[in-house]
């Protein structure tokens, strides 16, 4: 054993725990065995400057870019290459207005916000059956911290729309919940938080071709993977505008949907097998950056005061562990391909009559994506959890490096290290830890942790409880209780 460690040793015996998922009863002896040195997680303090920027959101706002959006009468990707449409119409004049929209709320901010275009052409594939000029708009928020800066965090909704025929570059294509709710949720984000200075880089971006295939967010992952993006984490946001078809008694407007891939698309064989063999198949990045969501909604959203069994009757996210609903995909995928940790958010209960669907009345059933089943309110909610966990995220220091488990013998405890080279001074770490059935973070500790007296540095724990009954993360925190998202240790002899 490395010299410099100083064990713990006090022993807490805790009889349950309650988690953001719910009550999570452990039994006598799962709680001397598993939980001898932690405390219940808790959720980080509220930040002031945070609750300020979310008492900005505003739903009239957000209702009149939904409005504005749907006033393209299509926003179709093809019909960037038609010519016979009328003026105001079509995607090209949607990305036109988002983009002087990015440059409004930066002249309102002292020109703080970097806005540009990603437009390139699509060679003819699958949906897109000639080449096709597609436009991707975002803003960058740069970080006032140069050491922290290059750390980024992205928040996108797709603007192009659809009706049945996803060729048709005519036809009514509203769009207002897919995806015009998704596209108010980036813009808010961009309206509340360019107000305020954080150490790392926010982009909020409005991407192309969704419909058609990703084709928009595919190029902008690849063109941030190319430039060496430090991409951290990716929210995308599509379908959030609250379904309120009469009648459906079904719907949940206090929940939205997280979606989260497992092993992450970009492992590669021997990776995905490792991460089997460990158990880590609940833990990849994107599970983790889910989880943070959840916590930030304990903070800023009311669960955390709200303790008591049946129907929630506060706004909180679902954590629904799988990459994407059946039959469906969406632009987080992009970014998962290419190495990033990215979630979809999406409303609880969709309605697909109002989905793809060309505006008529049948059998007296209304077809069509229109205004009238939009909840601006419930879009709001939406933009508030994105903007908390940005602005959380992008506060935060720098996750862990290169955190692992010590495995050179057979033992009862468990002995972790990590190092956190770049990361401010004040930095703090938390180990964190669940039972293996457990959805989310249980228990806690920051007591007992060393600094290593090897050359490299870093730092080290070691903890009596067994690596084979729970799942360990560590986590960065800063002064203010800004926490990074977990980071799962690998093992090493």
């Amino acid at each position: 054993m490395k010299a410099g460690f100083k064990h713990l040793t006090i022993a807490v015996a805790i009889a349950a725990v309650v988690t953001a998922q719910g009550a999570y009863a452990l039994s006598d002896d799962t709680t001397r065995d598993l939980v001898a040195t932690g405390s219940p997680i808790r959720p980080a303090p509220v930040d002031p400057a945070i609750a300020h920027a979310l008492q900005q959101i505003s739903s009239q706002q957000i209702q009149h870019t939904i409005e504005t959006l749907v006033g393209f009468h299509t926003r179709n990707t093809l019909s960037s290459m038609t010519k016979d449409l009328p003026a105001g119409q079509g995607v090209s004049a949607a990305a036109d207005w988002i983009e002087s929209e990015f440059k409004r709320y930066s002249d309102a901010c002292g020109g703080c916000l970097e806005v540009r275009r990603d437009t390139f052409t699509e060679s003819p594939q699958g949906r897109v059956p000639q080449p096709t000029t597609l436009t991707n708009v975002y803003a960058i928020l740069r970080g006032s911290d140069p050491s922290q800066a290059k750390r980024m965090v992205l928040v996108t909704g797709h603007y192009d729309s659809r009706n049945t025929d996803v060729l048709d570059t005519h036809g009514e294509a509203p769009g207002a919940n897919d995806d015009a709710s998704g596209v108010a949720v980036s813009l808010e984000c961009a309206r509340v938080l360019s107000k305020i200075k954080f150490p790392a880089t926010i982009v909020f971006v409005a991407v192309a071709g969704e419909e058609q295939g990703l084709n928009g967010s595919r190029h902008l992952a690849k063109l941030a993977k190319s430039e060496g993006w430090q991409l951290e984490a990716v929210l995308n946001n599509d379908i959030v505008g609250g379904n309120t078809t009469p009648g459906d008694t079904l719907q949940n407007k206090s929940l939205v949907r997280v979606f989260s891939e497992s092993i992450p698309a970009s492992a590669t064989p021997e990776q995905a097998k490792i991460i089997q063999s460990l158990g880590y198949e609940s833990d990849s990045p994107s599970r983790e950056l889910a989880r943070m969501i959840l916590g930030v909604s304990e903070t800023y959203h009311g669960i955390a005061n709200v303790r008591k069994p049946g129907p929630p009757s506060y706004f909180h996210p679902v954590l629904e562990f799988r990459r994407d609903r059946f039959l469906r995909g969406g632009d987080h995928t992009s970014f998962n391909g290419e190495g990033f940790a990215a979630v979809r958010f999406t409303e609880w209960r969709e309605d697909y009559n109002h989905q793809h669907q060309n505006v008529r009345t049948e059998n007296g059933v209304e077809y069509g994506d229109l205004l009238k089943y939009v909840d601006y309110q419930y879009v709001a909610h939406v933009a508030a959890l994105n903007a908390s966990t940005l602005a959380t995220l992008a506060y935060a220091p720098p996750a862990p490096e290169n955190a692992h488990i010590v495995t050179k013998n057979l033992d009862n405890n468990t002995t972790l290290e990590w190092s956190g080279s770049g990361a401010p001074s004040e930095t703090k770490y938390e180990v964190v830890w669940r039972e293996m059935t457990a959805p989310s973070w249980q228990f806690f500790t920051s007591n007992g942790i060393d600094q290593l007296s090897t050359p490299a540095g870093g730092y080290s724990i070691t903890l009596p409880i067994s690596k084979d009954n729970v799942i360990f993360g560590i986590r960065s925190l800063d002064a203010q209780g800004h926490r990074s998202p977990v980071v799962i240790p690998m093992p090493e002899r």
